[in-house]
């Protein structure tokens, strides 16, 4: 009987910061809900909005770092680096739209 191999990622080596940071992030959106239950300053609750937008966005510049520098990397190899390319680039046209 074989064992199920799990794929090795981009963030595959840095997945415990990756976690962490989520963590704090997680951390981060349940104080906006206590701001938001203690009717806390709108301008106070949009900082602490924008903080957290930045941190997911920094978040996610690092897994399109591992993706272009592992995944990308991989896919090339075998012969699937336009595929993969255009998969990168709808994910950061998905990143770049909001509101």
């Amino acid at each position: 009987m074989t064992t199920p191999v799990t794929p090795t990622r981009g963030y595959t080596s840095t997945k415990d910061q990756l976690q962490a940071r989520l963590r704090r992030i997680e951390g981060q959106v349940r104080g906006i809900e206590r701001m938001v239950e203690e009717d806390r300053y709108c301008i106070d609750v949009l900082t602490q909005i924008s903080a957290v937008q930045a941190a997911l966005d920094k978040v996610a510049l690092g897994l399109l770092d591992g993706h272009a520098r592992h995944c990308m990397r991989e896919g090339a190899a075998d012969g699937r680096a336009d595929e993969m390319a255009t998969e990168m680039m709808a994910a950061v046209g998905r990143l770049m739209k909001r509101g």
